[in-house]
């Protein structure tokens, strides 16, 4: 079994977890709150989340984050660039 088959997300409306709007705003604030609290409940929650962060940028929350929250956690765990080395030599070897 695929752990998707198991996420909480399928008992739930599916837009729920992409919302639109300014992540400041009111009302995709409470959605977004939602939306992590469900994550917060499901028993695949990290598995989510390490399938986001592999995956590169992909919309909506997943795992508990939102796709800003991904991207600085990819930022964190990215190799370091070696000091004096150009950026796409790095990039290369990566």
């Amino acid at each position: 079994m695929d752990w998707r088959d198991e996420g909480l997300c399928l008992r739930e409306d599916p837009d729920l977890f992409f919302p639109i709007g300014d992540f400041r705003s009111g009302v995709t604030a409470l959605q977004i709150a939602e939306a992590k609290a469900v994550c917060g409940r499901c028993p695949v929650a990290g598995r989510c989340l390490s399938w986001a962060v592999d995956t590169g940028p992909v919309e909506g929350i997943w795992g508990g984050t939102t796709e800003g929250e991904r991207r600085a956690l990819r930022l964190r765990t990215m190799p370091r660039r070696t000091a004096g080395a150009p950026a796409a030599a790095t990039e290369e070897a990566a």
